[in-house]
């Protein structure tokens, strides 16, 4: 499944509340962090275990109202919900903690 940019509050809103595990990647065009593991969390939504869960990326700096609500305060940040609630958390670009936070967002 491809990564796809939420682009509204709303769809923010839609995605996180849904039955589905979502992972969201927040992340800045400046930021040297987010563009190092962009293509490891690209290649995460691509694998068959991973098939149950969405995977998604917010722009703080065009999205600041979703950053705002979720707190985001570091890039990257990646954010597990489920039914509306905030599942998991991992701050950083550290591919195999990433790895696991899939693996966190497969199992739910």
């Amino acid at each position: 499944m491809p990564v796809t940019e939420i682009n509204s509050f709303q769809e923010f809103q839609d995605i996180i509340n849904s039955d589905k595990p979502a992972i969201i990647d927040f992340w800045a065009v400046w930021c040297g962090p987010c563009r190092m593991i962009s293509p490891i969390f690209e290649k995460f939504s691509d694998e068959s275990g991973s098939s149950n869960v969405g995977f998604y990326k917010v722009d703080v700096d065009g999205q600041e109202q979703i950053a705002q609500e979720v707190g985001i305060r570091a890039m990257p940040t990646f954010a597990v919900f489920r039914h509306g609630e905030k599942v998991d958390v991992l701050t950083g670009a550290n591919p195999s903690a990433l790895e696991s936070l899939v693996r966190t967002a497969a199992s739910l």
